[in-house]
């Protein structure tokens, strides 16, 4: 049925791509991506695991609650999404060049 494959190396080689998926997500820890909202008056910084790790806000956006919440879920969008292009990009070079999520 799998023909000539070696089921050995076949295991061998998803042990290594785990492994090396398990460095990238280790790495990904230590860098971060900072998005900024209302004129740089609110920021947000994740890391690359996608934890939010800081938050600051100008204390001029604390008088408009309303303001302040969508400004932060825009924010914390923007920086979400960087912390996702990166992962596809790491993960693109993982695999040489070949796109795991389809498309080009």
């Amino acid at each position: 049925m799998l023909g000539d494959m070696d089921l050995s190396k076949m295991t061998e080689m998803l042990g290594d791509l785990q492994k090396k998926a398990e460095q990238m997500q280790e790495q990904a820890k230590s860098v971060t991506f900072t998005a900024k909202g209302g004129g740089g008056m609110l920021s947000v910084t994740a890391n690359g695991a996608g934890e939010v790790i800081d938050i600051t806000i100008d204390d001029a956006l604390l008088n408009d609650k309303t303001a302040l919440q969508l400004l932060l879920i825009s924010t914390i969008n923007d920086a979400l999404k960087m912390v996702e292009d990166n992962k596809k990009s790491q993960a693109l070079n993982a695999f040489g060049g070949l796109n795991p999520f389809g498309g080009q």
